[in-house]
């Protein structure tokens, strides 16, 4: 996954500016640039940084990870939505220990799609979606 430099400044909690001299010194390996814009890949959660010649040691610490929202659609609830007049929410939003449904699900930032056909959710999902960002749900109004 690939991250801006704002995104990836905070995410280490160090200002957007620290990033892009660290960028320029060529410090964040696997980074490049797409036009005007920086991509900075992401290795377990975290841009990855070499060590400089100089100075004290860094002294970011990788935060406390922000738990990563799961979204998939849930089947057997679209199956049970063919024979009910109101349908029920079919899009579970997991974040943590919260689960939120809905209808239309926004997503605020990068995401990745992952299928793991031998190795489910305990939910029994196979094919979700994985992001770090914010997610807005969306419910459908009473008609």
């Amino acid at each position: 996954m690939f991250v801006g430099s704002t995104q990836a400044a905070h995410l280490m909690g160090i200002s957007a500016r620290r990033i892009r001299q660290l960028l320029s010194g060529g410090r964040i390996q696997g980074a490049f640039k797409a036009g005007r814009f920086w991509m900075i890949p992401l290795f377990e959660g975290m841009p990855k940084i070499s060590k400089g010649t100089r100075g004290p040691q860094p002294s970011w610490r990788r935060r406390r990870p922000s738990p990563v929202t799961i979204i998939h659609v849930n089947q057997q609830t679209i199956r049970q939505n063919q024979k009910q007049e109101k349908p029920a929410p079919v899009i579970s939003v997991k974040r943590g220990q919260s689960n939120t449904y809905g209808h239309e699900v926004e997503i605020h930032g990068p995401c990745r799609v992952v299928y793991r056909r031998d190795n489910p959710k305990p939910c029994g999902a196979r094919v979700w979606i994985e992001t770090f960002f914010n997610v807005e749900v969306y419910t459908q109004n009473s008609e």
